[in-house]
């Protein structure tokens, strides 16, 4: 072996056997640089995408979940498919917007008598019950379709039976995923609920939107059926839920103690009336049919209705950085406000794809402000009151949407489409920046002492029971 060869052949052992420390120290260097690299992706990776952790701990919430993501997208197809019917029947925006009248009686009825029912039966049962009964209302919306000469008043009939329907289920609904999910969970739960309702928002319409151009609407309320019968199936697998012991007997007192207790919290007072504004003035999907006429009619109808959940899906699937924010209130102002503004922009645009921007952010902001606002109420309100809670929130959720797109509808007919839809949103962002003003505590509320209230509350009550037994 040459002489070389024997010197460095030792040299490189010891070097391998007891490395050179500045070299080791580079090595560390970029070792845990590469680290700290790859946590701050996971870390924010984790900040951004949704968590499906509510899916992996609860079978029950698994059941419900899939359900409803099926059926609401069902629902979606026949939500564009009612009102292009009645346009197409009635040549009448003044006829679509008054649908919102329909629907809004027995929603504000019903959303109360549903509310106290959901904190006194089982509120798996109620959802099944009452999912049976819109199922038979599709089936009358699909021989409707299917008669020589559809009836204008079926439908508007069957909008009516669907809006006292959902204000008796939706309170059980909203108020059975907290008994699912434990309470550090909800705003996870929230965004998944949110993304499954986005993601039918944005294929229901559409596909709705192309089945009634092409086939008519009796094929749209027809897979819609299909899709209750998956619900239906999940809440059958689920298992019961039962009321709370204590639960209230529904009657008036019961009811008045809800709305007292929501009066008593200027957070949640806040939730309902900075989105009953935005809705209210800023809601123009009763004019969506109408400006699709100069957009090539149903096809461009979908895109209308689905563009708004293409920002809310947008939304939901970046929702991880809402675990972060603590000043709730605040944020559901600053998305109000957003909403607006989008609104505005979508009043002026001319060409289709501006107004489909305009809609997609403005879904966006609401989907934002929807997540805050459902981390409130889940957070925030005792199991006992929260079917009637949750009540009192579907009126407020649907009070402006529906009196929003009455109103977007007179509007129009007296001062046009374009002027209805800016004046709106022009309104929508006044209306909450003087709400903001109007309500310091709810612009100050902070998550965690919301959440800490709650427990005390909960606590305090088990103790006087305990006291009273």
């Amino acid at each position: 072996m040459p002489a070389d060869s024997a010197d460095k052949q030792p040299a490189q052992a010891s070097t391998h056997l007891t490395p050179d420390p500045l070299a080791a120290t580079e090595a560390g260097t970029r070792h845990g640089g590469d680290e700290r690299g790859r946590g701050r992706a996971r870390k924010l990776l984790g900040a951004l995408v949704v968590d499906v952790t509510p899916l992996r701990v609860s079978r029950d919430f698994r059941l419900l979940y899939a359900g409803q993501t099926v059926s609401f997208f069902g629902s979606m197809m026949t939500f564009v498919a009612l009102p292009w019917q009645v346009y197409h029947l009635t040549k009448s925006s003044f006829a679509v917007g008054m649908m919102g009248i329909v629907e809004f009686v027995p929603i504000l009825l019903m959303a109360f008598v549903g509310g106290a029912l959901a904190d006194y039966v089982d509120r798996r049962r109620m959802v099944l019950w009452t999912d049976f009964l819109l199922t038979v209302g599709t089936g009358v919306l699909i021989v409707n379709s299917l008669l020589p000469q559809p009836r204008v008043w079926v439908l508007f009939f069957c909008a009516a039976l669907f809006a006292a329907l959902n204000g008796l289920q939706r309170p059980s609904l909203d108020a059975l995923i907290p008994r699912l999910v434990p309470p550090e969970l909800m705003p996870s739960a929230s965004a998944l609920k949110s993304l499954g309702g986005s993601t039918g928002m944005i294929v229901g319409p559409a596909l709705g939107g192309l089945l009634v151009v092409t086939f008519g609407p009796a094929l749209a309320y027809s897979l819609d059926l299909l899709t209750f019968v998956v619900s239906l199936v999940a809440l059958w697998m689920m298992r019961a839920v039962p009321p709370p012991p204590d639960a209230d007997r529904p009657s008036v007192r019961s009811v008045v103690e809800g709305l007292r207790y929501a009066r008593s919290r200027p957070e949640l007072m806040g939730t309902y009336l900075v989105d009953i504004n935005a809705m209210f003035f800023g809601m123009p999907m009763a004019l969506f049919p109408a400006i699709a006429e100069g957009h090539g009619g149903g096809a461009a109808v979908g895109l209308l209705y689905a563009a708004p959940a293409v920002g809310s899906l947008c939304a939901t699937l970046t929702s991880g950085w809402t675990r972060r924010v603590r000043r709730h209130g605040r944020a559901v102002a600053f998305a109000a406000a957003g909403w607006g503004l989008a609104i505005i922009g979508f009043g002026f645009a001319t060409d289709l794809w501006l107004a489909l921007i305009c809609l997609a952010l403005a879904g966006g902001a609401d989907m934002v402000s929807g997540l805050f606002r459902q981390t409130i109420w889940n957070q925030t309100i005792p199991d006992y009151l929260r079917g009637r809670l949750a009540g009192i929130e579907m009126v407020s959720y649907t009070t402006g949407p529906l009196l929003g797109n009455a109103e977007a509808g007179v509007a129009a007919s007296l001062f046009g489409v374009r002027a209805s839809i800016v004046s709106g949103g022009v309104l929508c962002v006044l209306g909450t920046g003087l709400l903001a003003l109007a309500l310091p505590a709810f612009i100050r509320y902070d998550g965690r002492e919301g959440l800490r209230r709650k427990q005390e509350e909960e606590s305090a009550r088990l103790a006087a029971l305990g006291q009273a037994g």
